[in-house]
């Protein structure tokens, strides 16, 4: 008897071998059909068919469903969260705090984007959707504070509302993951310079 060949490894129609799958390449995978169908219109026959693998071959990565997603979210918070504590979020004036926050922001939107995508299209629906919106929540609570800290120290316009405010970074950043490409539009960096520069323009002291 012949010895089985592991769906990962065998060819696809056009000859060429399957490549071989690692956590992060099912990840990328995940992500994306997670974000095309939604997480509960995407069965387990949908990611082998994205992938190419085998159920079994799916589950000697993960142990279920739920778990690619909670570790799809996490590349895009784990960043997110960790970019708060920075030199640069946590020392100096409260505006440039605040500039750093939304340049990092817009540079993980743009490197992370289909995780980023991911996130924000979670609704709540399961505990781990939960999970992912008090974490955005925390991220949130914290930008509305150096606002506000801006603010008090006389950089920022004292007639805004400071988690309004907040919000409004976040409406126009998040809507970057609609357009941009980074093979087409600016480098994360060229963005993020940009965007920094018309979101503070308009809330700045003059």
């Amino acid at each position: 008897m012949s010895e089985r060949v592991p769906a990962e490894r065998r060819r696809l129609p056009s000859g060429e071998p399957r490549p071989t799958y690692t956590l992060d390449s099912l990840l990328d995978v995940a992500a994306r059909v997670f974000t095309e169908r939604g997480y509960d219109g995407t069965s387990f026959q949908h990611l082998s068919h994205a992938s190419g693998l085998s159920k079994s071959s799916i589950y000697h990565h993960i142990e279920g469903k739920e778990q690619l997603l909670r570790l799809g979210l996490e590349k895009a918070l784990e960043p997110l969260m960790a970019s708060t504590v920075e030199e640069g979020a946590t020392t100096g004036r409260a505006v440039d705090r605040l500039t750093y926050l939304i340049r990092r922001n817009i540079e993980i939107m743009a490197e992370r984007l289909p995780y980023v995508t991911l996130l924000l299209n979670v609704h709540g629906n399961t505990e781990t959707e939960r999970w992912a919106l008090e974490q955005r929540r925390a991220y949130d609570k914290i930008v509305a504070g150096v606002v506000q800290e801006a603010i008090d120290e006389g950089d920022v316009r004292a007639d805004i509302d400071a988690r309004t405010t907040a919000r409004l970074i976040f409406g126009m950043t998040n809507s970057v993951r609609e357009w941009y490409r980074p093979q087409h539009n600016l480098t994360p960096a060229e963005l993020a310079e940009l965007v920094c520069s018309m979101l503070l323009d308009g809330i700045r002291i003059r």
